[in-house]
């Protein structure tokens, strides 16, 4: 096994500075590792460049493919990394072995498993069948040119895998004890009341925004979803912001907002609950928009699935719980062309400060990875 090629080959994509949207020096990194071991690599900038928060800023991505007869299996991530932040103990961006860890904005969010499944690719034979990577440069931002775009790109060269793994972070306390077979979906809504401003005085001059808000959103915090399936959690409302904007003490504002954000299961649909709360708000004089990140998804327990647990029981010795839980990812876009199910490294440091992953767990991760694509290529054989 080359395992000891994650190490590398993790050192390597950390020390490309890849705050998102990533571009550049990271992609030139993942190519010239994939390149040598028979890769087809395709990089393209999706997205145009202009101030329509719509479009999302450019975005580089990759796709590299390895054809073979038989089944189609990909491995899918992101290069790009949220802002390191103040206060780390090192440069974030110069991966630095302290002890068992591995230092570097990136280590487990996600270089680490990207750096494990291109090292698992080393002993995986080119005519075991065909391997893919769908790799883009926005999941932490808007991911609106990222690997929707990839999956356009790939739908029209016809490179439609058979199952997908997607590389997250998804073990909490140790290496392999959960994987996430779904996600919940996600929808921000921003709700405004205008009223007329006015001296405090002089009420009947004015017209107050503030006790319609305050009945919107007592409306809206009574309503319960509903309460759960076997797979997810109950659907939640949260209030995530009030805003008025008035320091005056002595005057009637003339508009009050909130925000609200649902984390939604697959009993829900996020157009559905968008027409729910806009008739709620608009009964009561006030507008809402929202925007939906992603709808629920569930790929339910199966050859994917097992043969995920059964690598990592073979390896670290546990089997891991299958989940929902958590936030949304980029499996949410990929579930739409086949089975997706999330694995990868402990999640406790992912955009913290001196963020670090175990060197152990990278070799470990490797084999776990070169495991579940021989099965899965095997299966589709």
């Amino acid at each position: 096994m080359n395992n000891a090629l994650a190490l590398a080959y993790a050192q390597r994509l950390i020390a490309c500075e890849s705050v998102t949207p990533a571009s550049g020096a990271v992609f030139d990194a993942l190519e010239e590792m994939l390149a040598p071991l028979g890769f087809t690599v395709e990089r393209f900038i999706s997205g145009k460049d202009d101030d329509n928060p719509a479009h999302g800023a450019p975005v580089e991505n990759l796709f590299a493919i390895r054809t073979a007869s038989g089944g189609h299996f990909a491995f899918a991530g992101h290069v790009d990394v949220v802002p390191p932040g103040n206060g780390w103990a090192s440069d974030p961006f110069v991966p630095e072995i302290k002890g068992d860890l591995l230092h570097g904005r990136g280590a487990v969010d996600m270089k680490g498993s990207i750096a494990a499944f291109v090292a698992a690719l080393h002993d995986i034979p080119k005519d075991a069948g065909t391997i893919s990577l769908i790799i883009t440069g926005d999941e932490e931002g808007p991911a609106i040119q990222g690997t929707r775009a990839l999956i356009t790109h790939m739908q029209k060269r016809g490179s439609i895998p058979d199952y997908c793994l997607v590389g997250e972070p998804t073990s909490v306390n140790r290496l392999g004890d959960m994987m996430k077979i779904g996600r919940r979906g996600s929808v921000n809504m921003w709700i405004s009341v205008a009223g007329t401003q006015g001296h405090v005085a002089y009420p009947h001059l004015a017209d107050n925004p503030i006790p319609s808000l305050i009945a919107i959103l007592a409306e809206i915090e009574a309503i319960t979803l509903d309460d759960g399936t076997d797979w997810f959690q109950a659907s939640n409302i949260e209030i995530t912001d009030l805003n008025v904007g008035n320091k005056a003490t002595n005057v009637i504002p003339a508009k009050a907002e909130a925000r609200l954000s649902i984390r939604f299961n697959d009993l829900q649909n996020g157009d559905a609950l968008v027409l729910r709360l806009r008739e709620l708000v608009e009964r009561h004089g006030g507008t809402l928009t929202a925007m939906i990140s992603g709808e629920a998804f569930l790929t339910p327990p199966g050859a994917l699935s097992a043969a995920i647990s059964d690598a990592v029981e073979a390896v670290v010795g546990i089997a891991p719980e299958a989940s929902t839980t958590g936030g949304t990812s980029d499996a949410r876009f990929l579930t739409k062309i086949c089975p997706v199910v999330e694995f990868g490294l402990c999640n406790a440091t992912m955009h913290k400060l001196d963020e670090a992953v175990a060197i152990a767990d990278l070799s470990a991760l490797t084999e776990i990875y070169r495991r579940v694509a021989l099965k899965m290529l095997a299966a589709e054989a």
